[in-house]
């Protein structure tokens, strides 16, 4: 991958996750699938820094799963 595609590929990991986070501030559940959904996030942020690829690719999956109401049980 060369620098170009490294760098759109930081921004639309970087977007996806504004847009993730908002989403989970916006939500009326419970404080524990808050929880457990903001945890989801940090382990995603903390996954791009090693395969920025595998994170878009679970960031994509988690904002589908927002979208389509489902949500860890928060247990």
């Amino acid at each position: 991958m060369d620098r170009g595609d490294q760098l759109e590929l930081y921004e639309r990991v970087a977007d996806q996750l504004k847009v993730a986070h908002d989403k989970v501030r916006a939500l009326q559940v419970p404080e524990s699938v808050r929880v457990a959904l903001t945890r989801k996030l940090l382990v995603i942020t903390a996954a791009a820094k090693h395969d920025l690829a595998a994170a878009e690719r679970r960031l994509t999956q988690l904002n589908a799963d927002l979208d389509e109401g489902r949500f860890p049980d928060g247990g």
